[in-house]
């Protein structure tokens, strides 16, 4: 069931443990040890070919996730691991993604040192014979269609020719013979093909106003149909079956983003197809075979589906009985539609996959994804809301440690990054291996968190460290008044943006927290988008909308840039960044330990020059998550019962 471009019998259960409620008498805490939370999983991310009969999945090869396929047995018993075969010897970076493009070649990405720059190579499973399909220095390449009907070429997009702009190419996979498909006249931020593979539709930015373009086929030149501000969304997932519309998620003349038909002859939409009353449509599925929609995925406190075919309806409810009190998903298929790939997770466990066969009924297991932590010694991540000072009200989510009330805890406010996604319900080993250590960890979807409309998006523009920090602010006050939290043992950490929060929670609230983790994080607003990659410059008029314009707002940038801001530190501060980071460059946290050392205030820094925007390498976050484990145990724990 193809997802929209925008993400034996009796079942063996005994692979996925049965949850016990945790107890609230204060008994010991199993501690693991970090490696168990972040080393490599044995196998995981398996995928089907187009006949269902290899798997393709990724495995560690001196530490690195590689490519690896296994026969899958006819009679319908667990392919033999101990047989299966190596493709790719990646030895610098981990393989970021891959997919199947027929029986006998495999599609995989890869960048370099965390620059982000991916290419996309193809292996030959017979052979083990490797190319690299985008072979160019400092591009980025992207599929655009995976030609699914077609057994030797798939569209993709790159910037060679110019760093800011993506043509689309055709490229053979086999030989790596690329042709010109469409070439970006310099304003053009996305592409969209029919079912036939033809480019016919594309998406244009002049940074504030977006506009969709339209032509009946690739001889003729594009026109446009519509144009909105970018607070409008209409976003065309695919066409029609037909190939005369297109099926889109719009905002337009509502608050919730919404399943519609769009006409790309003059823009006009149908009514709504689906909508949920409180919350924005996160994707729509197809099938590829039967040639109709089979679900559209929104996310309240966890993900939910609505279902516009029975047959899928039938699966997931065959699934779900299989395998009470886990999440289900569909991660690949077949191209006969017959044979899935099933995970099935929760928020204590990463939990197992499966091979289902609808023609059967049954479920094959292929092993759980991390065996080492038993779901049991984890702890439950429970949805919560509070009102902020203004009146509105913010969902998260509060993990509290195994055997331990929600009373006076140590606490560790996770703010996500983004800023403009969101947090869900669901396994992270983070969060995990924070409650691991005694620590309850709090999350919330502040405002311009993404999925809960429009308004709620809006409220986010021009308030980085003012309502947006208010609103992480008032959760902290929250949890100290519902007496969950130790006022003197809350922590911060967070990431990218989450970074951002955490420098603008000691900066702006230097008494709220006794330790912080600045994760790849920004530190001055007006060097933060000066260094954004050549890409993005299309949106750069956006970003002056949302955070705010160097010139006309040059003070509220100042005032909220913790940079300049530096001397109202006193909370003590570990901060990590990637050398080769293209969204958040170092500078940002050079700038903030220089301004933190000139002051003489010490300032615990780590810096890895084979990362980018986070550590992925698996001996770097080792290292990184066994520093932050000993500065907030330093911080937040020394001089406290710290229950084990």
């Amino acid at each position: 069931m193809k997802q929209s471009l925008v993400t034996t019998g009796v079942c063996n259960l005994l692979m996925l443990s049965a949850l016990a409620s945790p107890a609230m008498d204060g008994g010991a805490l199993k501690q693991y040890d970090l490696k168990d939370f972040f080393g490599k999983p044995e196998r995981s991310v398996f995928r089907l070919s187009d006949d269902g009969k290899t798997l393709g999945f990724m495995q560690p090869y001196q530490r690195r996730q590689n490519l690896h396929v296994v026969a899958l047995p006819p009679d319908g018993k667990a392919p033999d691991f101990a047989m299966s075969k190596r493709l790719t010897a990646e030895t610098e970076r981990d393989i970021a993604g891959f997919f199947w493009k027929g029986n006998e070649t495999i599609l995989y990405v890869k960048d370099f040192g965390g620059d982000e720059n991916y290419h996309l190579l193809s292996v030959n499973v017979k052979t083990g014979t490797v190319k690299d399909l985008t072979p160019f220095p400092k591009i980025r390449a992207s599929l655009v269609d995976d030609l699914l009907d077609d057994p030797e070429h798939v569209l993709v997009q790159h910037n060679k020719r110019d760093p800011q702009f993506f043509d689309v190419y055709r490229i053979n996979v086999k030989t790596g013979d690329a042709q010109l498909v469409a070439q970006n006249p310099g304003n053009i931020t996305g592409w969209i093909t029919d079912h036939a593979g033809h480019v016919r539709m594309a998406s244009t930015s002049d940074g504030v106003n977006t506009s969709l373009l339209y032509r009946p086929t690739e001889k003729d030149a594009f026109k446009t149909i519509l144009t909105t501000d970018f607070r409008t969304s209409v976003s065309p997932l695919f066409f029609t079956f037909d190939n005369k519309s297109l099926y889109a998620l719009s905002n337009r003349g509502r608050d919730k983003t919404a399943l519609v038909v769009l006409d790309p002859n003059n823009g006009t939409e149908s009514q709504p197809l689906f909508e949920h009353p409180d919350v924005d449509l996160g994707g729509v599925s197809y099938s590829h075979k039967r040639k109709l929609l089979t679900q559209a995925s929104f996310t309240t406190w966890k993900s939910q589906r609505h279902f516009f075919d029975t047959e899928t309806r039938l699966i997931y409810d065959s699934l779900q009985k299989k395998l009470p009190g886990y999440e289900i998903s569909l991660q690949s298929e077949n191209l006969a539609e017959d044979t899935f790939v099933v995970a099935a997770y929760n928020d204590r466990t990463q939990g197992a996959h499966y091979i289902y066969s609808v023609k059967t009924d049954t479920l094959t297991p292929l092993g759980e994804i991390n065996p080492r932590i038993k779901p049991a010694d984890m702890a439950p991540m429970k949805p919560v809301s509070y009102t902020t000072r203004d009146g509105l009200t913010i969902n998260g989510y509060l993990t509290v440690p195994v055997n331990r009330a929600a009373k006076n805890l140590p606490v560790i406010i996770n703010p996500h990054g983004g800023p403009w996604v969101r947090d869900s319900w669901g396994y992270n080993p983070e969060i995990q291996f924070l409650a691991n250590r005694g620590f309850a960890v709090f999350q919330m979807n502040y405002r311009g968190s993404t999925g809960y409309g429009r308004a709620f998006w809006e409220k986010s523009f021009k308030q980085w460290g003012r309502s947006m920090q208010d609103d992480i602010t008032d959760g902290v006050n929250w949890l100290i008044k519902e007496g969950i939290a130790d006022p003197k043992r809350v922590g911060i950490y967070g990431g990218s943006y989450g970074g951002y929060a955490t420098l603008a929670g000691v900066t702006f609230t230097p008494d709220l927290y006794a330790a912080a983790v600045d994760y790849v994080g920004v530190a001055n607003l007006f060097t933060f988008m000066q260094t954004i990659p050549p890409y993005w410059k299309p949106y750069l008029a956006m970003m002056y909308e949302m955070v705010g314009d160097p010139e006309k707002d040059k003070d509220a940038l100042t005032a909220s840039s913790p940079v300049f801001h530096a001397n109202r530190i006193k909370t003590p501060l570990f901060i990590a960044q990637g050398a080769n980071d293209p969204r958040v460059n170092k500078d940002e946290s050079d700038q903030m330990v220089a301004a933190l050392k000139k002051r003489g205030v010490e300032v615990q820094y780590l810096v890895k020059d084979n990362e980018g925007h986070g550590f992925h390498n698996e001996e770097n976050q080792f290292e990184f998550y066994g520093a932050m484990e000993a500065f907030f145990k330093k911080h937040l724990l020394k001089g406290h019962d710290a229950k084990k």
